[in-house]
């Protein structure tokens, strides 16, 4: 075999310039340093654009949850709590499980199969809730399966181991623990805390894979203290539903007012709900009657309208007023009683609940004279109180009123009123004379709190007897008697607006008073409405419930029983005149 020779190439055996492979040489050392230039200024000298596409590929902050805080009532009671509720969420392109595993998991979360798929089933996602807030137990029982892509979060929710007594004045939380409604909204700032925060390194799989800097711990939401207390709120729930069930009525509330400090006791509103499982909850079920709820206050309002002519020295308790023949003619309207009073005194026209006699006793006024006293007493303007959707109420400009407007408003006609505006206004009665802001959070120290003086010490005693008399023998109130304790307060009885008009048969029914009658300690205020079967009276159908709410909360707070007899009740009530 021939040996190769190269050289015989003439290709091979020609001479490469020198210059050309030091031109080569050149070349690649002037390329390598420009790409060392790159490298150092994009890693040395302007680094911040491709540190920032970084992070937004890959670096994340984690939100770490706060716990919210507690609610207490008056005397310790837990109301509300936060637990823990771990959330599932998943990574659809990762998920790996049977359709034995599917089935398993869609048990466990209480949801049906195909809802499960639909959620699984769009791969093109990194990230969707499978669902939110379950129990521990459960999330431990699917922390078991091990399926792949199936992820957990650390959550909290809410409890709220009062129920639907209390689910008004609590209110409740919505999945991101952010205050809907209730305490819980009025509150929401001083209960959520603040959240904290972990920045860390994501793969494209969503798993953390390296923690940045230190963490933010968060700060835990503060403990509020409400005024309510649990067992008066209970009882007045279970006492307000027996009588809305009762008399198959559309709804019912009742609130309870200490008269020393203004705290709200008990706010209760029939029908209600449970904080805990709001599935298929209605409007009206989450309205909180008692104060987003106005309408004609009625009767309620004779015993105000005394008091400001007694303020004013146009009458006396024993000022006669003619009332017959039970009816009086104004302009082209007639007023009328459901009986025939004839001579009552100013005490006699409220224990009888006469609208001729208010009637005659609010011409005495002067439009001006009445419309203060009824702001001063908080009517036409929303309540100070820390709560959302308290209503205002309307009373009209009294530079507007014409004599029959002055008149009708008089037996609480022409204006409209919140059940609260109502029980509140009473503390003036109670309190010498004197209106005090209503609060629902609990006072410190339990002293009596700075108030407006609306009336003398020596009117508030005055209409106090009135009060007494009406819930008395002879009165419109008599089942408003409790055993023990000495009682006074006003029937009403309206009937329901519809449209311009008023319905034939639609009534609402309330009884506000308080006890004992000469040192009030509480003031309770009760509304029915729509009372159907076959009684509609406040005094049949809404005293029976102050009595016992009254009676109970005197008995919680320790308040001594100030008489010995038992109630005393015709076997005839006088019926209020509406």
């Amino acid at each position: 075999m021939k040996s190769i020779r190269y050289t015989s190439s003439p290709l091979l055996a020609s001479r490469t310039p020198v210059w050309r492979s030091k031109f080569i040489v050149a070349g690649l050392a002037v390329a390598f340093l420009g790409l060392t230039g790159r490298a150092a200024y994009v890693q040395v000298v302007d680094n911040a654009f491709f540190k920032r596409q970084g992070e937004v590929r890959f670096v994340r902050t984690l939100e770490l949850p706060a716990s919210r805080g507690r609610i207490f009532d008056r005397n310790g009671l837990l109301l509300a709590s936060s637990v823990v509720a771990p959330s599932i969420w998943a990574i659809p392109e990762d998920v790996k499980a049977s359709e034995a595993e599917l089935r398993e998991l869609a048990g466990l979360l209480g949801m049906p199969l195909a809802n499960l798929k639909r959620k699984l089933a769009d791969e093109d996602k990194n990230f969707v809730w499978v669902k939110r807030q379950v129990d521990e137990p459960v999330a431990q029982r699917i922390a078991e399966l091990k399926i792949p892509g199936i992820h957990q979060r650390r959550e909290y929710k809410r409890k709220y181991p009062e129920g639907e007594a209390a689910a008004h004045v609590i209110g409740f939380t919505d999945v991101e623990n952010q205050g809907l409604e209730g305490a819980e909204r009025s509150f929401d700032q001083r209960l959520a805390g603040r959240p904290g925060s972990r920045r860390v390194i994501k793969d494209r799989l969503g798993r953390v894979v390296d923690a940045i800097g230190e963490a933010v711990p968060p700060t835990d939401g503060q403990d509020i203290q409400l005024s309510i207390d649990s067992k008066v709120q209970f009882f007045a729930y279970q006492k307000l539903r027996d009588a809305v069930t009762a008399h198959k009525a559309k709804s019912g509330s009742v609130v309870v007012l200490d008269t020393r400090t203004g705290e709200v006791l008990a706010l209760a509103n029939y029908p209600s709900y449970a904080p805990d499982n709001r599935a298929g909850l209605s409007g009206p079920q989450l309205r909180n009657i008692a104060l987003t709820d106005t309408f004609e206050p009625g009767s309620v309002m004779k015993p105000i309208t005394a008091a400001i002519a007694l303020e004013l020295g146009r009458v006396t308790p024993q000022t006669l007023i003619q009332t017959g023949p039970g009816r009086y003619q104004l302009d082209r309207y007639t007023v009328r009683d459901t009986h025939d009073y004839g001579t009552l005194t100013v005490e006699g026209v409220i224990q009888k609940s006469s609208n001729v006699g208010a009637l005659k006793i609010a011409q005495k006024l002067g439009a001006r004279e009445m419309w203060d006293a009824y702001s001063a007493l908080g009517y036409g303007r929303k309540p100070d109180l820390t709560f959302p959707g308290a209503a205002s109420g309307r009373v009209r400009p009294w530079k507007s009123w014409r004599p029959v407007e002055q008149a009708t408003m008089a037996y609480g006609y022409g204006l409209s009123a919140s059940l609260f505006q109502m029980a509140h206004s009473y503390t003036a009665f109670a309190h010498d004379g004197v209106i005090i802001p209503a609060t629902l959070l609990k006072s410190q120290d339990g002293a009596a709190v700075p108030g407006l003086r609306v009336f003398s010490d020596k009117t508030a005693r005055a209409v106090r007897k009135m009060l007494h008399m009406a819930a008395g023998p002879g009165g419109t109130g008599q089942r408003a008697q409790t055993i023990g304790y000495s009682v006074g307060g006003k029937t009403g009885t309206a009937r329901k607006q519809v449209g311009k008009g008023y319905a034939a048969n639609k009534y609402r029914a309330w009884y506000v008073g308080m006890a004992p009658i000469e040192q009030p300690r509480v003031i309770v205020a009760v509304m029915v409405d729509e009372p159907s079967n076959g009684v509609f009276y406040g005094g049949s159908v809404a005293a029976p419930v102050f009595s016992e709410v009254a009676q109970q909360a005197l008995r919680i707070m320790g308040v001594a029983p100030d008489v010995e007899v038992k109630p005393e009740i015709v076997a005839q009530q006088v019926e209020e005149s509406f």
